[in-house]
């Protein structure tokens, strides 16, 4: 295998990205798929197309080409495969396939490779392996996908590119003031009057692009699911949602995830996971995300991002999920697994800040703007804790600042400990956020201590707010019922003794954060994920459901 550049990570993934297939995997593919010959030059696969086939060539070569950049990306030759982790997702695809030169291959559709992955493991898992790091390979050379051209540190920006970043959508950043990559860029492109566009791989652009219409043009969104009845529609894609994702579609459930931001919730937002079961050294909250979504698509779950809950009915014996976009999507049950969102600070002049200067995540996106400035950290949670010990390695100083005498109460032994103990970090006690102050950017901050009455001004330019979270039930418009502070009622609280994750409505369920007296750890929200699967099946043997929708 070939490829158009020298790359330092390339021998890290090879192995994993290009493996050797035996001589039974091959024969199983012959056997579910059909020998076809290329000629040089000739499309296997376009840029855009809904999905495209599995192939393993056996003669020849195909490069996989960058429309959008009119060159090779890679070349796949004589004893390897072409698909790529997109093949799974229902991802349309972001690169062109065509022959090097005269190529054979054994070609298998694409809905068998989906039912070969899961009824053979031992070749689902070598593909699954490769495709994954593949997709790290595409992001990592910022090739195919997106390209989003842009201002940067601007909040439109920031909120597009932490969407491809969390998606784990190939793409590459183009600051518009760069002339020469956008002289580039008009030699396959008319370039808008815009400060803000994408340019997708087949050359189109998006003059105003979001979330939705970038995932729609990827085929991410519910085109071909607003038709169908799922057994169960899991509404959230946090860890909880998507461990009930899995467990669901690996028992043979017809499952629906919906997220409305991007995958992994809040828990997506974390630099670094440290006390989760089986990651001795840590793993950030996005792989640990996308490692889900992989695992669920794997067994047949669908997911669609971004999508927003608005409304839960019951019609016919099937409960009515209403989006967003005035779409509905019905399931035999549901289970709510969606959150909470970030807890927002009543201090004058926030929102004008929001994403230029003051941010809710500590990922790498924003480790970007705290080179050459401060970073301050208001709360004391292990998030707050996580985000320190991350963010002091790009900070010129970092300040934790807590309403608390000490961190003890509120945040893991061994995290407070190690910030307690690094000099990179300065823990600010009994201290409240009071002003923000800058322009059309933040500039500094106020801080006000409570025992001394004294006021302290930071300079920085990059605030992170982690003060907790209020759960996302507003839009159950009493649907189900609620305790005081807004979260879920479930089992004993709501009358249901047998069924500790059921609502108050039969049929409807409640995991993770956004159920009342949760434990608010990724750890629990698998768990509860996992076991309510078992309750939803008892539902659906003890109900039937005939009527129409």
């Amino acid at each position: 295998m070939e490829k158009t550049r020298s790359s330092e990570d390339s021998h890290k993934n090879a192995a994993v990205a290009w493996p050797e297939l035996s001589a039974e995997m091959i024969e199983i593919l012959k056997q579910n798929g059909t020998e076809q010959s290329l000629k040089e030059g000739e499309v296997f696969f376009e840029v855009a197309q809904d999905t495209y086939d599995f192939a393993y060539i056996t003669d020849g070569a195909l490069s996989i080409v960058d429309r959008a950049k009119g060159q090779r990306v890679i070349s796949i030759k004589e004893g390897q495969f072409v698909g790529e982790i997109g093949m799974l997702m229902g991802q349309k695809t972001f690169l062109a396939g065509i022959a090097d030169c005269p190529t054979t291959l054994i070609r298998v559709p694409s809905e068998r490779i989906l039912e070969l992955i899961s009824a053979v493991p031992e070749l689902g898992d070598i593909l699954v392996r490769a495709f994954t790091a593949r997709r790290h390979m595409l992001i990592e050379w910022g090739e195919g996908g997106i390209v989003l051209v842009g201002e940067v540190n601007n909040s439109k920006t920031n909120r597009l590119l932490e969407f491809l970043n969390r998606s784990r959508i190939p793409h590459r950043f183009v600051n518009i003031d760069d002339t020469a990559e956008i002289e580039d860029l008009s030699k396959v492109c008319t370039i808008p009057d815009s400060r803000c566009f994408a340019v997708v791989g087949n050359s189109k652009v998006i003059e105003k692009p979001s979330p939705i219409n970038i995932s729609a043009y990827l085929g991410l969104d519910l085109e071909s699911e607003v038709n169908e009845v799922y057994d169960v529609i899991v509404i959230g894609a946090g860890p909880s949602g998507l461990a009930a994702s899995i467990y669901a579609s690996s028992e043979g459930l017809k499952t629906l995830a919906i997220e409305d931001i991007a995958i992994g919730g809040q828990a997506g937002t974390s630099s670094k996971i440290e006390n989760y079961f089986g990651f001795p050294t840590g793993i950030s909250g996005s792989e640990l995300a996308y490692n889900g979504e992989i695992q669920a698509i794997k067994f047949g779950a669908k997911i669609t991002v971004p999508r927003r809950a608005v409304g839960l009915t019951n019609k016919n014996d099937r409960f009515c999920i209403k989006l967003d976009d005035g779409r509905s999507v019905y399931g035999k049950s549901v289970i709510l697994a969606n959150g909470v969102q970030y807890r927002r600070l009543d201090v004058d002049r926030m929102s004008d800040f929001e994403g230029k200067g003051i941010y809710y995540a500590a990922t790498e996106l924003e480790a970007k703007f705290c080179k050459g400035t401060n970073a301050v950290i208001i709360g004391g949670g292990n998030s707050a804790g996580q985000a320190a010990m991350f963010l002091s390695r790009h900070a010129e100083k970092t300040y934790l600042v807590v309403r608390r005498d000490d961190l003890s109460a509120t945040m893991s032994s061994y995290l407070s400990d190690r910030i307690e103990k690094d000099p990179r970090i300065e823990i600010v006690t009994n201290s409240e956020l009071k002003g923000l102050r800058g322009t059309d950017r933040l500039s500094s901050i106020e801080l006000h201590n409570a025992k001394t009455g004294q006021t302290q001004q930071i300079s920085t330019t990059a605030l992170f707010i982690m003060i907790g979270a209020v759960p996302n039930t507003n839009w159950l418009d009493s649907a189900v019922q609620l305790d005081d502070k807004g979260f879920i009622e479930t089992g004993i609280d709501v009358g249901r003794s047998d069924a500790p994750y059921e609502t108050s409505l039969s049929g409807v369920y409640a995991v993770g954060d956004i159920r009342s007296g949760s434990v608010k750890r990724v750890a629990s929200a698998v768990g509860e994920g996992s076991v309510v699967v078992s309750y939803v099946h008892k539902y659906l043997s003890e109900n039937k459901f005939s009527g129409p929708v």
